[in-house]
C-alpha cells in the first residue's frame, strides 16, 4: 500500500474508568458492542485490521465490498464491526464469522450481514495523514467524509456524538439499547496509536440475582474458587450460565464451610458446565453441584448467547429471594 499509514498500525486504546469524565475538552461516543476495526484503502486494495493487528477481510467480505464502492479511493478509518440482530447487536454471531471455511464466512455474510460504524479519520480522500490533528479537527474532517460518500451506503455509518455529559449518562442508563457503555474523548489531543491517555471508556454495568448451582474448587488448596451461576427457564430448568469468583482467600475458606455441607446432584438440570478447553486443564473443568437453595446478586457487564460473557463480581448474599424467582427475564 502506498498509504502514510499501514496495517500494522496500532488503534488509540481507551482506559476503563468507573464515571463519565467532564469538561470542556470531552466529546463523547456510544461504545457499540462489536470488534474493533481500522479500514485501509488504497485503490483496488481493502485491508480490515483487528485491534491485535489481524487481517479481518477474508471474514467480512461485505464490508471490504462496501469501502470498495466509495468513490473516495484513498483513506484510512477507524471504527467498529457489528452484526444488527432484532433490535440489538450480537457479540456471538460476530464470533461465528472467524470460522476457517470460505464457504460458511460467505453464508453467513448473506444471512446476518455486518455493519462498520465509523469514528475516527486517519488519512482523509487525498490520501494525507490527519492523525496529528487533534480530535476536533479529525471528528470535522470526518462529517465532511461521510456527507461526501457514506450517505446513500447502508453498511457503514457515522458513529454520533455529543459534548453534552448529560446525554452521554442517559446512553449509559438507557435499556434496551444497543450500546455496550460510553467513550470519552480529548477533543485536543490527536490520535495516540497503541496508548490510552487520551480515551476513556465507561461500561453499562447491570445486577441479575442468579442461583448458586455449584461450585468449583480452587487450582490450590481444598478451597471453594468459584461459584457456578444458573438461572431458571419457563419449564423450570436451571441453566448454567457462567461464575463469579472474586473472592479473597479468607473468603474462600468460609465459601468452603458454607457450600461443602450443601454438595448434592444435580445442580443443574439445564445446560451444565462445559468439559476441559484449551483454556482449562481438567482438574479446572470439574465441578461440584450443589442443593439449589443459595441465590446471590452478582454485577455483569454484557449477556449473550444464554451466558455472562466475563466472570462476573459478586456483590452479596440475597436471602431474602427464592431460587425460582431468578429466571431469565429479569435480563
Amino acid at each position: 500500500m502506498t498509504l502514510p499509514i499501514k496495517p500494522g498500525f496500532p488503534p488509540m486504546e481507551a482506559l476503563l474508568v468507573s464515571e463519565i469524565p467532564e469538561g470542556d475538552n470531552w466529546e463523547y461516543e456510544p461504545k457499540w458492542d462489536g470488534f474493533r476495526c481500522l479500514a485501509f484503502r488504497d485503490g483496488k486494495n481493502v485491508e480490515l485490521q483487528s485491534k491485535s493487528g489481524q487481517t479481518l477481510g477474508r471474514y467480512f467480505p461485505e464490508i471490504v465490498a462496501a469501502l470498495l464502492q466509495l468513490k473516495a479511493s484513498k483513506f484510512v478509518l477507524d471504527g467498529e464491526l457489528v452484526i444488527p440482530v432484532k433490535g440489538g447487536l450480537s457479540f456471538d454471531d460476530l464470533l461465528q464469522r472467524i470460522h476457517p471455511a470460505a464457504s460458511r464466512v460467505t453464508k453467513l455474510s448473506k444471512e446476518t450481514p455486518a455493519h462498520f460504524i465509523v469514528f475516527d479519520l486517519l488519512v482523509d480522500d487525498a490520501g494525507k495523514p490527519i492523525h496529528d490533528l487533534p480530535l476536533s479537527s479529525r471528528r470535522e474532517k470526518l462529517e465532511s467524509f461521510a456527507k461526501k460518500y457514506l450517505v446513500k451506503n447502508k453498511t457503514i455509518e457515522l458513529s454520533p456524538k455529543t459534548k453534552n455529559a448529560a446525554l452521554a449518562r442517559k446512553w449509559l442508563s438507557t435499556s434496551g439499547i444497543k450500546l455496550d457503555g460510553v467513550i470519552a474523548k480529548r477533543l485536543d489531543l490527536p490520535y495516540r496509536s497503541g496508548e490510552r491517555d487520551g480515551m476513556q471508556k465507561v461500561k453499562r454495568m447491570r445486577t441479575a440475582d442468579c442461583v448458586v448451582g455449584g461450585f468449583r474448587y480452587a487450582t490450590k488448596g481444598k478451597v471453594v474458587g468459584s461459584l457456578l451461576l444458573g438461572l431458571y427457564d419457563e419449564n423450570g430448568l436451571l441453566h448454567h450460565v457462567g461464575y463469579t469468583s472474586s473472592f479473597n482467600e479468607a473468603q474462600k475458606k468460609e465459601l468452603t464451610k458454607k457450600l461443602e455441607p450443601l454438595i448434592a446432584p444435580p445442580g443443574f438440570t439445564g445446560n451444565k458446565p462445559g468439559g476441559p478447553s484449551r483454556w482449562s486443564t481438567k482438574k479446572t473443568s470439574e465441578w461440584e453441584p450443589l442443593e439449589t437453595k443459595l441465590v446471590v446478586e452478582v454485577q455483569y457487564d454484557h449477556f449473550s448467547g444464554g451466558r455472562f460473557r466475563h466472570g462476573t463480581k459478586f456483590l452479596r448474599w440475597r436471602p431474602d429471594k427464592k431460587p425460582k424467582q431468578c429466571g431469565f427475564e429479569q435480563l
